[in-house]
């Protein structure tokens, strides 16, 4: 697998906040983000905001509890002119999925994924590599965790520049 080369030269990762458990009969797909998980995703938006952190696009998954974390970040970034795109292929996908959505997300030069563990995780760890995944979430990714990545210009890519969590 390759690395991802600029653009984008900035590139948000955002899990999703946290999320009710299935009710009876509820499919996973349809989970709603908990009360802590919508100030959660609240929270983290606003953070991203006031840092000044302003995708051009979103990539999101469209089970329920990214599109209501996706749905925090467009109230923080109202008025802005972000391209919001809502994809079935993040939910349960692995690694490979997320990086050529990234690829494909050419040529925007900011792009932010809202997605799912593992696969979120794994991805800091491909871009970011392992040293920066042990300081930054040394317990694993949390929800509402947003990874900031900014390109290098070297061949290995990328350097996570902040972690932003609520």
């Amino acid at each position: 697998m390759s690395f991802i080369l600029p653009p984008p030269s900035r590139i948000y990762l955002l899990r999703h906040a946290s999320a009710n458990w299935p009710g009876p009969g509820e499919r996973d797909f349809d989970r709603a983000l908990s009360e802590q998980g919508y100030a959660e995703a609240e929270f983290v938006a606003e953070r991203a905001f006031e840092r000044d952190y302003r995708p051009q696009r979103v990539l999101s998954s469209t089970a329920r509890r990214c599109r209501e974390t996706a749905d925090a970040v467009a109230r923080s970034l109202s008025g802005m002119d972000i391209e919001f795109n809502y994809i079935d292929a993040l939910y349960n996908a692995p690694l490979d999925t997320y990086v050529e959505l990234l690829k494909a997300s050419a040529p925007a030069q900011s792009v932010m994924m809202i997605g799912h563990n593992p696969a979120m995780e794994e991805l800091l760890h491909l871009l970011a590599g392992e040293e920066a995944l042990a300081r930054s979430i040394p317990q694993g990714y949390p929800p509402a965790g947003l990874a900031v990545l900014d390109a290098t210009g070297a061949a290995t890519g990328w350097t996570l520049v902040d972690f932003l969590q609520a």
